[in-house]
Order: C-alpha cells, then structure tokens, then sequence
C-alpha cells in the first residue's frame, strides 16, 4: 500500500509538471498560430484591396477602351466621360495612356496628369496576358512613386491597334493595408496576452494545491514538518490523507524492525553468554579454548551484523533533523571527563548553523567513534571542527563534514586501509572490538556520507566525516 501510494504521488507530481509544461508549450504554439494567422489575413485584405483597386483601373481601362474605339467624337469631347478629376491634375499619380501600336512613329495620348512623360509597358517588364486579356503590375512612376497599372491591347482592325494604360498611386493600397496590419496586430498581441495570462492563472492557481504539497513533503525530508498539515481540494485530499498514512507506516515499520533488532540481540547474547560460561570452566581443555576462540569470533560477527541492521533502519525515518553543535559539545564533555587522568585536552570549533539530516542517535554514533579514537591515541591534544558546505547551485543540499584530528603518531597508508576493515586493531593494548570505524563507514554510507583518514594538521590522524546537512 505504502509503495502503491508512493509511486501514485510520484506519478501525480510528474503529471503537474507535465500538465505545467503542456500549458505552456501549448500557449506557445497558440502564438505561432496567431503570427501564422495574423500574416495569412495581411495576405489576405492586401489581395482583396489590391482587387478593389484594379476593379477601379477597370473602369477606367473600359471607358477609354470604348472611346478609341469611337473615334468618331470630337476631339475636344473624347475622354471627358472617366469623372476623374486626378486625370488632369498634373503628376497627380492617376494617369491614362493610349499608344499606337500599328506604325513606325506611334502615336500616343495620355492625360493632362502625365505632362510631358509617358508610362512604361508592363509588357516589356514580362507581365502576362490574364484571361480577361489584361495586364496588370507595379511600376515606378515619373515622380517615382509606386504605381498599380493595368493595360490591354486593342484591335480595331482597320482603324489600327492600340495599348490602352490606366494607373492608379499604389499609396492608397499601402495605407489601407498597414492601417490595417496595425489593428490586426494590435488585436492579435491583446489576444496573446490575455492567453497567456489565462495559462499563467490557471497552472499558478490551478495546480498550487500540488506544489503546496511538494513543499510540504520537501519540509517534511527536511525536518521542519512531520506531516501534510492544511486543508486540500476534494481531488487533492486522498493524496494528502495517504501520504501521511505512507509517512506513519513508515515509522512503524522502522519502529518494529528496531524492536526485532533488539529482540534477536537479546536472543543470540544469552545463548552465547552460555557457552563461554560453560567452555570457561573447562579453560584448560583444547577442545574449551577453541569454543571461546570461535565464541569471540561470533560475538563479533553477531555485534557487527547487528549493528547493520540496526543502522540499516534509521535512515529510513522521515523529516528527522539533529543540531550537530549541541551532540559534539556533549562528547567533549563526555570524553573529557572519561581521560581526565591523562590531561588531554579537546578543542571544538563548531558552527552553530550546521544540522545533520538523520537521528541524533547516529550522529553520536559516528562522531562518538571517531573522537574515541582520537582520545586513545592523542598524545595530548584532539581538535574537532564541523563545516557546512552550501554548493553554489541552487536546489541542492548543503554537506556537512565533521573533521577529527588527533596529535598521536598517525598512521600510514596501508594502516589506514587496513583499520577501515571490520575488525582490524592495530594495538591490542588498546580498549575496543575493533568495529568502530566499520560502523561508522556503514551508517555513513547509508545516509549518503563517507568517511576518509589522512594527515592531521596538529601531527596526528585526521578522520574526515562527510555527511548530508540541512
């Protein structure tokens, strides 16, 4: 059950981070499709403004067409029938031209507007014929402005051929087209806004009941809660009420397998007690002295397996914190007063910031063996220190290193391997079963830590524990 709502928690945060990143992926693609959009309808109104104007150039290609094709009006009335007044204002950007096509020295007409210039050809500028038998383009008229150009050949058979030309400023059609890009962007960039501000409301306020619980669990590792406190939305609430039952299983469990711990402790040690009572009595037998010889060797194998299991379960308990200061103040005390006779002398320079995420009980554990040993083979002097160490990336948690430092005669290389092992002493005369530095590498390990032996700064050994901090 534990497991089952582990993973469906795990499952459920990565649905909100997924659901997070869809919403805003998902904006994101709503923009390109309203850039897309926004230039397809520019495309769009320019081409209908553009048809718009050539419908006007029509007229007015058509009236000139079936004035050339009437030339029997008096010159002083032809082409007076077209209503624009631009026509005849000069270089006014509307212009019409009628060129004979037929003879050697054409013979071209063209409205007042045009002075003395004349309009290109869209034919030698490669225009096609369209259906309607027209061509139409941009040119550059004679004040250099954008032109729209319509033009179409006329034969009159007898009467000759012609290309009649109209052209329109283009200027109208830009206007109309840029006035209209500034409101269709303009309304588009509202659009996006608002878009992404619904996203932004919604993953900030829709799913703030996940991220109220990630924070929760995440004070909950860290020590500053021990359960989802507050009240949840109805979707929300099982996840709530079963991560605290996963968080009390939890305990429980850690809390029994202390207790079978304990229990198998007690069991194996009577039996044990018995046998070495019993072989001692007969101390002089061969048979005796090899009972206790082997008897030793269990003891310690059971003292070391355990102690294994026993530590194996700590870790296993949430949100536990432990001042590290106030434990290594203690064990000053403590070892203090057990070599009084021997005037050592114990120096701590502790920060008071620094907390180990794990139980008291195994803070003491660790850094208990290690300034034991330091004490029993300090020729006078021990120096503890403890340092928090912040990484510099963010979301990562500070590492907390205990360094033990003795003035003794240190060790070598290979003395450091081999009393790292469980078991291993180097001198006898000294008190111990030679497990305390297994111990303490084991229940490093298991919260994540190590333990590492060098030089001492004072001459001595140095035993550099690395543990996680808060």
């Amino acid at each position: 059950m534990a497991e089952a709502e582990t993973f469906r928690y795990l499952a459920l945060m990565r649905a909100s981070s997924l659901a997070t990143r869809l919403f805003f992926s998902a904006t994101a693609w709503v923009v390109v499709i309203l850039v897309i959009t926004g230039f397809v309808l520019s495309s769009v109104y320019k081409n209908a403004t553009e048809r718009a104007f050539d419908r006007r150039l029509n007229l007015y290609l058509r009236t000139l067409v079936a004035e050339v094709a009437t030339p029997d009006e008096p010159p002083d009335r032809q082409f007076q029938s077209l209503g624009e007044p631009l026509f005849e204002l000069p270089l006014s950007g509307w212009y019409w031209q009628i060129s004979r096509t037929d003879s050697e020295k054409p013979e071209v007409r063209a409205s007042r507007s045009l002075w003395d210039k004349k309009l290109p050809k869209l034919e030698e500028q490669g225009a096609e014929l369209t259906a309607a038998g027209i061509r139409l383009g941009y040119i550059e008229g004679p004040e250099g402005q954008s032109l729209r150009m319509v033009e179409r050949p006329v034969d009159l058979g007898a009467d000759g051929k012609f290309l009649v030309s109209v052209a329109g400023d283009a200027t109208e059609i830009f206007d109309e087209t840029r006035s209209f890009d500034y409101y269709l962007g303009g309304t588009f960039a509202a659009l996006g806004i608002v878009l992404l501000l619904t996203t932004i409301f919604q993953v900030r306020f829709g799913l703030a009941p996940l991220k109220r619980i990630s924070e929760s669990i995440a004070d909950i590792r860290s020590g500053r809660a021990e359960r989802l406190e507050g009240e949840f939305p109805v979707e929300i609430a099982p996840l709530a009420r079963e991560t605290n039952a996963l968080i009390d299983a939890n305990r429980e469990i850690v809390e029994r397998a202390r207790t079978h711990v304990g229990n198998l402790a007690h069991a194996i040690k009577t039996p044990l007690s018995v046998i070495v009572n019993e072989a001692s009595a007969h101390g002089a037998d061969p048979f005796a002295s090899k009972v206790l010889e082997q008897t030793d060797l269990m003891r310690e194998q059971v003292a070391h397996h355990l102690e294994r299991a026993r530590i194996a379960a700590r870790p296993t308990i949430i949100g536990t914190v432990t001042e590290v200061a106030s434990v290594i103040e203690a064990l000053q005390r403590t070892m203090e007063k057990i070599h009084r006779g021997r005037g050592l002398i114990i120096e701590v320079k502790a920060d008071t910031s620094a907390k180990f995420r794990g139980e008291r009980q195994d803070l003491e554990e660790m850094a208990g063996n290690l300034v034991d040993n330091a004490c029993k083979w300090a020729s006078s002097r021990v120096f503890i220190e403890v340092l928090v160490e912040r990484p510099a990336a963010s979301g990562v948690a500070p590492m907390l290193r205990i360094m033990v430092d003795d003035d003794g005669r240190g060790l070598s290389a290979a003395e450091r391997a081999k009393v790292s092992r469980r078991g291993q002493r180097l001198d006898e005369s000294k008190p111990g079963s030679g497990l305390g530095l297994s111990i303490v590498i084991d229940l490093a390990a298991l919260y994540g830590g190590n333990l590492s032996l060098g030089d001492a700064p004072i001459g001595g050994l140095r035993a550099e524990l690395l543990l996680p901090g808060v």
